[in-house]
């Protein structure tokens, strides 16, 4: 992978994915069934990940948000039979604004909380590694350089501290993007 695509990558693992449950809520509330949810946000997902540049986008969750509308609506021209409130209901959204509204500024400010939380708590050298990788984006070679560990632990060490903490979250009653999107995450690990 280059440079440039996994900066991409990391960018829609840190600035995308955690607003996924927003976007999932909101397409809920427009009365989307859960089995197109789950195919939007795959759309979603691999529309952004293959994005040739990001530098541009200065409001991600509002891109990501924009992004699955656009694909939503697309859906919907596409098809042979259209409820007239689905249409109604598309057009009435207001995604266009880049400021997030309170309640999802207090929302995701809750859930950072609570995924600190979850960080603090992983075993001392998991949450070295995890925080040095996920939070800092240190590069696995120097976290392995500093730590004085193999490449492969430190690998292992940041899988398993995402696995326990969404395995915490999900006990919690977040939404994590249905069983779709954590079964790919877990088959990614297995290959990694």
């Amino acid at each position: 992978m280059t440079p440039d695509r996994q900066r991409i990558v990391n960018w829609v693992a840190t600035e995308i994915m955690p607003h996924e449950a927003g976007v999932r809520a909101w397409l809920r509330r427009s009365r989307v069934p859960p089995d197109e949810i789950d195919d939007l946000m795959q759309e979603a997902y691999a529309k952004l990940v293959g994005l040739k540049q990001i530098d541009q986008i200065q409001s991600p969750d509002g891109y990501f948000f924009q992004t699955v509308r656009n694909l939503l609506t697309d859906k919907l021209r596409r098809a042979k039979v259209v409820r007239i409130e689905a249409v109604m209901e598309i057009d009435a959204l207001s995604v266009c604004s880049d400021e997030p509204s309170p309640e999802q500024v207090a929302a995701a400010r809750r859930e950072l909380s609570r995924v600190q939380a979850l960080i603090r708590a992983l075993p001392d050298r998991c949450r070295r590694v995890f925080e040095l990788r996920k939070v800092e984006g240190v590069p696995q070679r120097e976290i392995a350089r500093r730590l004085g560990i193999s490449e492969s632990a430190v690998e292992n060490e940041a899988v398993k501290g995402m696995r326990l903490i969404m395995r915490a979250l999900q006990e919690q009653g977040a939404d994590l993007g249905g069983d779709r999107m954590r079964k790919k995450t877990n088959d990614r690990s297995r290959k990694g």
